[in-house]
């Protein structure tokens, strides 16, 4: 690589010149809306890139910049990490009017190859609303990537380190619409263009990085596919291609979704029939109970329409069926005196709450139907879809009549903001969201069609989360991009087999894996 020498005192001057260019017209520009506009500026970016670097060098030994802090090296079993943190703004279409966020990126090596020139991954983790991993010893995925990848783990903003937006951090905005008004900057869009911040100052030269999208990170790369191509060296999707349609697409998804939902219920029944009459006794206890359901710990409530969401964890998962099943055994508290009335024990409550996670990361519900959305509102389209199912899904009546109650699977309703203690605040905002018409576009079709960047993706037959039949429709319209469809896995693969996953999707680009 070309290093340079020059004393910090001229390379400052220089460094000041060549961002003469950007401070005068792309000041208010976000790196999607300016990413033709570097394509004619490539070599002066490449200068821009190596001038930063040796300036970070020469003046501090942690590579810190006023917009990047850069922390030194630690180390878990096998790997290497250290921490970065990234001062971008709000709303990059606003630069100069916006506020600023921190964000949050982990970078990991493996042991010894700390100072070893390799290219780099960007994972972008499943959500929306959701941190990245962190790692405890090398395994998994990251292990695997590590043998020939510089791994970031970037806390999608609003999530672990990257500015959190908790119940308690999100009272500080007191209006309803101001809060909503905020939150509508914690899409993809404001997330690629954190991911491209984060590159051009990150990786020597401001070279194109690969990008590894789990779930609802898969939909951030479509994402970044869409928008600034120039960035992307390559894209692995694992159960994560979102549906692209103009409008929003939360209609279809559900729809899609609750069929799935319908099949995975038969499956876990069939594997654990002593359930059927346990999971009906639990909901008509509850709907039998003072206020029609049980106080959780946090102070919520759950109803029988609240159990019924543990299939969002319980149905979709490898092991999924078998810690669903083992949860349902405790659900009852003994009978230590004769005659004490029955009541669900205080495990199960803990462990329905841990499982619903509204706690720790309320955007997934807040945000939710949003990442659909594009030019229109989804106006609660789960619970709208769901009421063309009701005579399979409403619990209360199953029980009553002896069938077994559905669990559903993926999808956010308006009552979670009554019955959820940590959602309650939220409540206004959420539906200030679900009307929001005016959402800006997630996807361009028509760069997608023109796609010349690799992709390859991870396609599970039987996922609970991203259908198959909509996911084969977007890829029909992604340019060049090779589909590895399984049953093998479920929507958890990368977590469950991340080696093989990992392995099997990078030979499929790198000529290991034939087209035929």
């Amino acid at each position: 690589m070309l290093k340079i020498n020059a004393p910090p005192s001229l390379i400052k001057p220089l460094f000041n010149f060549n961002l003469s260019f950007s401070s005068s017209i792309c000041s208010t520009l976000s790196p999607l809306q300016s990413s033709s506009l570097r394509r004619f500026h490539l070599r002066r970016t490449s200068i821009h890139s190596l001038v930063t670097m040796s300036v970070s060098k020469s003046d501090a030994t942690s590579h810190s910049t006023p917009e990047q802090v850069a922390g030194n090296w630690y180390s878990v079993p096998d790997l290497r990490l250290r921490d970065h943190r990234f001062m971008v703004p709000l709303d990059y279409k606003n630069r100069d009017a916006s506020s600023k966020i921190s964000i949050f990126a982990r970078e990991v090596v493996a042991v010894g190859k700390e100072d070893q020139p390799m290219p780099y991954l960007l994972y972008l983790q499943g959500g929306p609303g959701f941190e990245c991993p962190r790692p405890t010893e090398g395994g998994g995925w990251i292990l695997k990537a590590c043998e020939e990848f510089r791994v970031i783990l970037m806390d999608q903003r609003g999530t672990g380190l990257s500015t959190p937006l908790t119940p308690s951090s999100m009272q500080q905005i007191k209006s309803a619409q101001k809060l909503a008004d905020y939150l509508t900057h914690f899409r993809a869009d404001s997330i690629v263009n954190d991911a491209e911040f984060i590159r051009v100052r990150l990786v020597p030269e401001a070279k194109p990085w690969t990008v590894l999208g789990q779930s609802y990170g898969g939909f951030c790369g479509v994402t970044y596919l869409s928008f600034a191509p120039q960035g992307l060296k390559q894209v692995l999707l694992t159960g994560g291609i979102p549906p692209i349609g103009d409008g929003c697409t939360a209609d279809s998804v559900y729809r899609a979704c609750f069929e799935q939902i319908i099949h995975q219920n038969e499956k876990y029944y069939k594997r654990f029939p002593q359930d059927i009459g346990i999971v009906r006794d639990v909901v008509t206890f509850l709907a039998e109970s003072e206020g029609g359901g049980v106080q959780l710990p946090s102070g919520g409530i759950l109803t029988p329409r609240g159990l019924q969401f543990l299939g969002l964890s319980g149905l979709g998962g490898s092991a999924g069926f078998e810690r669903l099943h083992y949860l349902f055994e405790r659900v009852w508290d003994p009978i230590l005196v004769p005659g004490a009335p029955k009541q669900i024990s205080s495990y199960f409550l803990n462990a329905y709450e841990s499982w619903v996670s509204f706690d720790t990361n309320p955007l997934y519900a807040i945000l939710h139907e949003s990442i659909y959305c594009q030019g229109a509102s989804s106006r609660w389209s789960a619970h709208r879809v769901r009421a063309d199912h009701e005579s399979k899904f409403d619990a209360i009546k199953a029980a009553k009549e002896g069938r077994p109650v559905l669990f559903t699977g993926e999808m956010i309703y308006p009552w979670m903001f009554d019955e959820s203690e940590a959602l309650k605040p939220f409540k206004e905002a959420a539906h200030i969201l679900a009307e929001k018409e005016d959402w800006p576009p997630l996807y361009d079709i028509t760069a997608l069609k023109d796609n010349k960047v690799p992709v390859a993706a991870a396609v599970y037959y039987e996922d609970m989360y991203v259908n198959f039949k909509l996911v084969m429709e977007t890829a029909s319209q992604i340019a060049g991009i090779r589909l590895w469809i399984t049953n093998e896995y479920m929507h958890s693969g990368l977590r469950d087999a991340g080696g093989q996953v990992l392995d099997h999707l990078l030979g499929m680009l790198n000529g290991k894996k034939p087209l035929f």
